[in-house]
């Protein structure tokens, strides 16, 4: 028997605060050599691309692999699914929605940074991007900082995202604006989500002391953040080796000569673990780079399913 576990099952068995907890326990993980992550593989299609995600935990009772199709003229633009194996039997134990798990821990990797990275009274969140991922990245990023006001722009418009956001934050202000600099303007936290193949971020936008979570761009020719702020950010990743294969933010400054691969002060999980220190002044600029990395869907799904054997959530299927 295999449960499948649709978008609401895997809402009601991770909260976001348990997401971001899921992050610290993966991350931590992926940087002390304790988990088992092959590079993603990239399968390019006339329309879009697929990728396939592996990973283990070491200790975790299951594997993971998740398959994420990402086409840009599409409606939702990702689709994924993510599949669980008993580790001591390869049995086929869940298959669960991807695409909201996806975008859960996602929100979750940000707000782990954000938890470490930004100062702790950010209360203003600059966001670039309207889609689902920047829904959970706001959540995520309002569950760990004390925010005020969000501000959001996107080139299609963000106003039908923000009246969806409005219910949910009722004592927060929300604000669709019409440019990247009008969201960007002395704002403490910053995010992009974005699907942009050029930067729409840039140093003159970021104020001193910003936290900037760069989650969109996944491939060596993509590139939200611009150069002139990695230049003086304290740039820390999820995982080096994913993002020196595959992050445009830094592979296009490293290719022009303006940073070498040391520019990259730490993994997420190297901070998690007290390997390194996070920020060390209130006017250090500070940027988490993710490109997505399978050990966050392997220990976000471990937990789902856990609480879902649990609660009885999902449906069983005969295969």
């Amino acid at each position: 028997m295999i449960r499948v576990l649709s978008a609401e099952d895997v809402r009601a068995a991770l909260p976001m605060r348990e997401a971001i907890e899921a992050m610290r326990e993966g991350f931590s993980a992926l940087s002390t050599g304790r988990a088992r992550v092959p590079l993603r593989s990239h399968l390019a299609t006339p329309e879009g691309t697929n990728l396939f995600m592996p990973a283990y935990v070491d200790g975790m009772p299951f594997s993971a692999v998740k398959i994420v199709s990402i086409y840009p003229q599409a409606l939702p633009m990702i689709a994924a699914s993510v599949l669980l194996m008993d580790a001591q039997t390869g049995q086929f134990r869940a298959l669960i929605n991807g695409t909201y798990l996806t975008a859960l821990r996602t929100g979750a990797g940000s707000g782990l940074a954000t938890e470490l990275l930004a100062r702790p009274d950010a209360a203003l969140l600059g966001v670039i991007g309207a889609g689902a991922q920047a829904r959970t990245q706001i959540e995520a990023v309002c569950t760990v900082r004390p925010i005020r006001e969000v501000r959001v722009y996107s080139r299609r418009g963000a106003g039908s995202f923000i009246e969806s956001l409005s219910p949910l934050y009722p004592n927060i202000k929300l604000i669709a604006v019409q440019s990247a600099a009008d969201a960007l303007h002395d704002a403490d936290i910053v995010v992009a989500a974005t699907t942009a193949s050029e930067p729409v971020i840039y140093a003159r936008d970021i104020k001193p002391g910003a936290h900037i979570n760069g989650v969109g761009s996944y491939q060596p020719t993509m590139q939200e953040v611009a150069a002139d702020v990695v230049v003086q950010a304290r740039v820390v990743v999820d995982s080096r080796e994913s993002c020196l294969a595959e992050a445009g933010d830094l592979l296009i400054p490293i290719r022009s000569g303006l940073i070498t691969a040391e520019h990259i002060y730490a993994e997420i999980g190297e901070i998690v673990v007290g390997l390194k220190p996070g920020r060390q002044n209130d006017q250090m600029i500070t940027f988490f780079k993710s490109v997505g990395n399978a050990v966050q869907d392997a220990a976000a799904a471990a937990r789902v399913l856990a609480i879902a054997e649990q609660r009885n959530l999902g449906t069983l299927v005969e295969l």
